[in-house]
């Protein structure tokens, strides 16, 4: 189909520490991401809950090192991937899981919060190098 998205876009919080392992392709890491939704109950005026959980996985070595270095369970992420379905088996019972995927060369990581290893948290931890322009007084004829 032309035109197709699959764009998926969190804020929330690490319910656990980031788990990064060796693959042949390289490190991976795993995330475990909250968000939660928040309204007034109409019929008791009670302030309810809802979160909801989801599993992210990222194969982009350079997000995996920002992960793996900055975050912790309780850390503030923005993640944009996409929405990936896989198979599995387990125990001779096909199983499928729904994740959201950076892959090697898409999707964003980026903290709204402190740097891990911060005592106040107010650090941003860097998420690309920056690039330094270079000024020449060569000319190049074309």
């Amino acid at each position: 189909m032309a035109g197709s998205i699959n764009k998926v876009i969190l804020v929330g919080n690490l319910g656990r520490d980031p788990e990064v392992r060796e693959s042949e392709w390289g490190k991976v890491c795993n995330l475990n991401i909250a968000t939660s939704e928040s309204w007034k109950d109409k019929q008791s005026g009670e302030r309810k809950t809802k979160t909801e959980w989801h599993k992210v996985v990222i194969y982009n070595e350079g997000l995996v090192g920002v992960a793996e270095r900055f975050l912790q369970k309780g850390s503030t992420v923005y993640i944009e991937g996409q929405l990936q379905t896989r198979s599995y088996d387990k125990d001779g019972e096909n199983r499928y899981i729904t994740e959201i995927v950076l892959q090697k060369y898409r999707g964003e990581l980026t903290m709204l919060g402190g740097r891990k290893d911060s005592p106040d948290g107010e650090y941003q931890a860097p998420i690309a190098p920056s690039i330094k322009k270079i000024e020449t007084d060569d000319d190049f004829d074309f």
